[in-house]
């Protein structure tokens, strides 16, 4: 997909074409840059409503500095589509998040214009420090640093730990804050309050600005603003006249999330990352048929919804998902008992544990990927005290298009060494449920419970709630030679491997491990002791998940069968769609298949 031949957008090859353009072409740029997102994301998926509000401050910033010489950092990533189409992968664009195409965040391997990965939030600011000090060592003084952070993102502690530091530097940074009032869902917390109250001033465009006072440390920052974040020639003045000076500034800019695109203004969580849609009614659109199954994420909001009537004390925490994480309807219904803090993913967890002292019992929901984040947390404020902390963690495995930085490959790996600590993993709706029933009632220690985003099993899933026993696993099927041991939603894999196999008069056992802590040695001795081979399947990493677990056992119990563990190799997985993923890293049903033939 092409802009149309003869258009401004057809001739903007690099930002050096940009600087050709007088302000109404830029103007007229802007909204040819706008259509072109709306036309390739449409049909191609990915996230709309961020980059749909930052054209015109993409185009000023690449009109005004010397990129990629000036170092531009764009946080959160997922707002820099219009970034990414001005500097060279216009063309491409269209493979956006697809196997083999374009990522769907800045990638420093990709563009010399990506100057930091940043799939994650609140990295910017810290980042573009680090390269300003390597700057000023080389005696590069006149390279510009600048961070555009938005999205929610200065709510994470990270982000101020930045500011906070920058401001003693005297360093020569730009910081851009992107200023749209959400992130996914709507912004929460007082510094979203603040910007908001700021936003609505008198002075709303004033360049002349003073010290901004925020921190005691920060007295060096110098803010500019609110400014207009869609008025283009307003925009290249201010960032002009920003340029020349020396040390750190913040300028505050408003925009609009969706701007442009009606239904994406209106419905701006939505339309955070839509999917497909009608181009011209913003209709959504699906390529999978439509089935009265529901999905992990369904489950877990009913279920949650469910626990909250029966208990009083259970309380959901997340750190900026209620949407994505399924807990609108508790919110809805129990609106003092769900917490969405933030992109604070330190806060949500270290929140968690002190909701637990006091006898609450906190489920704190948060994306595989983010809780990465906040591991220190776990460790200290959580496990250590042995606190009964239960952890959902959504976006368990690969997770497609979001690529590296959102595969939640590794958990199993880094919770499992953790004291303390139970961890488990559903096979299908029906057992989350179960196991989210289980969790409340556990009171010993922290409880982790991961999922896969958006799968749907098992139609009948709402039954009465079965308590299941702590580090018990289950026989799926019988066999004969050959056993399969599985962990969550993988184990579904190795059924439809197994019946496969069945038709060729091969028939391995499967097993659901359900806990990979506490393991199930009972089980386990079980397996060793009746079949000759045994194969491992997560949809984690191999190194420290399930697969070295069962090794583990089977090297201190003396036992010699031939074991061979499928799952997330040692190497980040691009991104591409989930099954195509889950084939590539060779733990899918065709590769079961393969190698249990091949004994």
């Amino acid at each position: 997909m092409t802009p149309i031949s003869g258009s401004i957008l057809s001739r903007i090859n690099s930002p050096t074409d940009l600087k050709l353009l007088d302000q109404h072409q830029l103007i007229e740029l802007a909204a040819e840059l706008r259509a072109f997102i709306l036309d390739v994301v449409s049909v191609h998926p990915g996230h709309l409503g961020s980059s749909l509000g930052v054209v015109e401050l993409t185009i000023a910033l690449h009109y005004v500095f010397n990129t990629p010489y000036d170092k531009l950092i764009w946080d959160v990533g997922h707002q820099a589509y219009a970034h990414k189409i001005i500097t060279g992968r216009r063309d491409i664009f269209h493979t956006n998040r697809t196997l083999g195409g374009i990522s769907g965040f800045p990638s420093m391997k990709e563009s010399e214009y990506d100057a930091f990965g940043t799939g994650h939030s609140s990295t910017s600011v810290s980042a573009a420090l680090g390269m300003a000090i390597a700057s000023k060592q080389k005696g590069e003084t006149n390279r510009q640093h600048i961070a555009v952070i938005g999205d929610g993102a200065l709510s994470a502690g990270m982000a101020l730990e930045g500011l906070n530091n920058v401001g003693v530097t005297n360093s020569n940074i730009l910081v851009v804050l992107n200023d749209n009032g959400i992130s996914i869902d709507k912004s929460v917390g007082a510094i979203g309050d603040y910007l908001a109250k700021m936003s609505n001033l008198s002075n709303y465009g004033k360049l002349r600005g003073s010290i901004w006072k925020g921190n005691a440390k920060a007295e060096n920052f110098k803010y500019f603003g609110p400014v207009d974040g869609h008025d283009i020639k307003k925009l290249t003045k201010v960032l002009e006249e920003v340029k020349l000076i020396d040390g750190p500034k913040l300028l505050h800019i408003i925009t609009k999330k969706g701007k442009g695109f009606e239904k994406a203004e209106r419905e701006q969580t939505t339309f955070h990352a839509p999917g497909k849609f009608n181009r011209k009614t913003g209709e959504l659109q699906s390529d999978t048929q439509q089935t009265d199954i529901p999905t992990y994420q369904e489950v877990f909001g009913d279920t949650m919804l469910e626990l909250a009537h029966l208990d009083d004390k259970i309380i959901a925490i997340t750190p900026a998902m209620p949407t994505g994480s399924a807990l609108t309807k508790m919110q809805h219904k129990f609106p003092k008992r769900v917490f969405d803090v933030g992109i604070a993913e330190q806060h949500a967890v270290t929140f968690s544990a002190g909701l637990a002292t006091e006898g609450m019992k906190p489920f704190c929901t948060i994306y595989s990927s983010f809780l990465q984040r906040a591991y220190d947390q776990i460790i200290h404020d959580v496990a250590l005290q042995n606190l009964p902390v239960v952890f959902c963690i959504d976006r368990a495995g690969l997770v497609g298009g979001d690529g590296p930085t959102h595969h939640g490959v590794f958990d199993l790996a880094f919770l499992n060494p953790i004291p303390n600590m139970v961890i488990a993993a559903p096979m299908d709706e029906a057992e989350l449920r179960n196991l989210l029933y289980t969790a409340a009632n556990y009171q010993e220690g922290p409880f982790a419970i991961r999922y896969p985003r958006g799968e749907a099993v098992n139609k009948v899933w709402k039954k009465e709630f079965e308590e299941v026993e702590i580090g018990k696993g289950r026989k799926i099927r019988k066999g004969e030679k050959t056993a399969i041991l599985t962990i969550g939603h993988p184990g579904n894999y190795a059924l439809d491997a197994e019946q496969i196999l069945k038709k060729k008069n091969i028939y391995p056992a499967v097993f659901d491990m359900r806990f990979l802590k506490p393991i199930d040695e009972e089980l386990l001795h079980e397996v060793f002791a009746n079949y000759e081979t045994i194969i491992t399947v997560e949809d984690g990493t191999i190194a420290g998940g399930l697969g070295s677990v069962v090794v583990d056992f089977a090297n201190e119990n003396n036992y010699k069968h031939k074991i061979t563990k499928l799952g997330v190799p040692d190497k980040f997985i691009e991104h591409g769609s989930k099954m195509k993923l889950v084939e590539q890293c060779g733990f899918g049903v065709n590769q079961i298949v393969q190698i249990i033939q091949e004994f």
